[in-house]
């Protein structure tokens, strides 16, 4: 990691432009192309933090300062064009936190400064998380008449039971009618639905997904629970299923979502035909990401250099931020010895894997700057490859962690 300062010489906030002119300067890598742009947009207020959440979510106390919030992303979206001028929009998401909590009045003024600043393609995606315990069709179909084309809702279950362990403010009854009222307004939704769910039994988890298929959804993410650090879980851990009741699980998900026609295209990713989530995918793939918003982070890349930047993470300290001109709390390039990691740790939650091309293409080195990880990956039967294929094995799948991890620098 090559830390950049945020601050020039006088300890004065370098000003975007500045800092733009510095990063396109010669460095250690040489880019063909620069790869995809997308933007992120993080809303970071929530009704109740859940339990097992380490998102940079604030629970609301009393009325939001919505206004001064949009200010502050309009101010962050200006302050960052130097750094992206030019680059087409292909993908927005805007996450949180609840961003289901916004207006219809602000998400309507919050895309339409995003196309007054940036050139969006004529097919961007534009997804927006939602929480079923704020679903009102009226206002949802105002996000979709603003230009909201998907839906991501965060259900994690069906079971009002485990709903409340969870620490979800909706029940099941909110959570069916938040897909019923999706359903009615978009024509593109992914449902989030967790397994593996403290007392959680193989029944219930083949409940929840039969129940989540019976909807029909374009796209469903299944992720396994898992203890965060800084959580309350971590502190106080529930009972949760074993690691076979979990692979059992693991199995059945698999087994129902292929029988419904949803390909398993990445780690917990199930998609109908032609509806993979292509802000996701420009994430697995090495593609850059502008952050907007507490607590976002960006990955930007130069012809000659890969930059990450995250945003101050509270929202009164980043609105201030914004309004001083320099929203960035931390920024550094990204080291020649760890692109390969970086590369490998997105790529690799990829099933069908990726063209070798790709890895030169999004980090500027040759795929021979990793052959003997991938040699080593290959002989322990965790990867497969040839010369146009590197993918996870169906083994290197069910430890991608550890195949993730041979890829560190040393």
């Amino acid at each position: 990691m090559i830390p950049i300062k945020p601050v020039d010489a006088r300890g004065e906030p370098r000003s975007p432009a500045t800092a733009a002119l510095q990063y396109l300067k010669p460095g250690a890598l040489n880019l063909q192309a620069l790869p995809p742009l997308s933007l992120y947009i993080h809303f970071p207020w929530c009704v109740r933090k859940c339990p097992y959440c380490d998102f940079n979510s604030h629970e609301a106390k009393g009325e939001l300062p919505e206004q001064d919030y949009l200010d502050a992303l309009r101010l962050d979206l200006e302050q960052s064009l130097p750094m992206i001028w030019g680059r087409p929009i292909r993908t927005i998401f805007i996450g949180g936190g609840t961003p289901s909590l916004m207006s219809a009045a602000g998400l309507d003024r919050l895309l339409s400064d995003v196309r007054t600043l940036l050139p969006l393609e004529l097919d961007a995606e534009i997804t927006m998380e939602a929480n079923p315990g704020t679903f009102e069709a009226e206002k949802f179909r105002s996000y979709r008449d603003s230009g909201v084309n998907r839906l991501s809702i965060g259900i994690q279950s069906f079971n009002g039971a485990h709903l409340k362990a969870l620490g979800r403010i909706h029940d099941e009854r909110e959570a069916r009618r938040a897909v019923e009222i999706a359903q009615a307004n978009f024509d593109n939704f992914n449902l989030d639905l967790m397994f593996a769910l403290p007392s959680q039994t193989l029944d219930e988890a083949r409940r929840d997904l039969q129940t989540a298929l019976s909807f029909a959804p374009p796209h469903l993410s299944m992720y396994h629970l898992t203890m965060e650090p800084n959580t309350v879980f971590a502190k106080y851990p529930p009972q949760l299923p074993g690691e076979d009741e979990s692979a059992d699980m693991q199995d059945m998900i698999l087994e129902a979502t292929a029988a419904a026609g949803y390909d398993h295209y990445e780690v917990s990713a199930y998609a109908q035909p032609g509806r993979r989530a292509r802000h996701n995918l420009n994430y697995w793939q090495f593609g850059d990401y502008l952050g907007i918003g507490a607590g976002a982070h960006s990955k930007l890349s130069f012809p000659h250099r890969v930059l990450r930047q995250a945003r101050f993470k509270q929202p009164a300290s980043y609105m201030e931020a914004a309004r001083a001109g320099n929203p960035v709390a931390e920024e550094h390039e990204i080291a020649r010895s760890d692109l390969g990691f970086e590369f490998m740790l997105n790529a690799l939650r990829l099933t069908e894997g990726f063209d070798p091309n790709l890895f030169g293409e999004r980090t500027g080195l040759g795929i021979n700057a990793i052959d003997r990880q991938l040699n080593e990956a290959e002989a322990k039967g965790l990867l497969y490859r040839d010369h146009k294929l590197i993918r996870p094995t169906e083994l290197g799948q069910r430890f991608l962690n550890d195949l993730q991890e041979m890829f560190l620098a040393e």
